[in-house]
């Protein structure tokens, strides 16, 4: 799922060599952080929040497959 929530995050950011994805796992419940530039954070969130509702339900939608409850959270340094 990480790897996924990365390669999205990669595709929209200016500078995709800052972007971090960190995944905690306990059981069934995945908690995905997503680290990016300061500069990049409105471009991950989107207008009125769009594109971050847009990459969670895509992860969520992946995760139903694997039996999973992936939470995804974009966190600022």
């Amino acid at each position: 799922m990480a790897s996924l929530v990365e390669a999205i995050a990669r595709a929209l950011v200016s500078k995709p060599e800052e972007v971090k994805v960190t995944e905690v796992s306990d059981g069934k419940n995945i908690v995905i952080k997503l680290s990016v530039d300061k500069d990049d954070i409105g471009k991950i969130i989107g207008k009125s929040g769009r594109i971050a509702k847009a990459m969670r339900t895509v992860v969520k939608a992946a995760a139903i497959k694997a039996n999973k409850r992936v939470t995804v959270e974009i966190v600022e340094d």
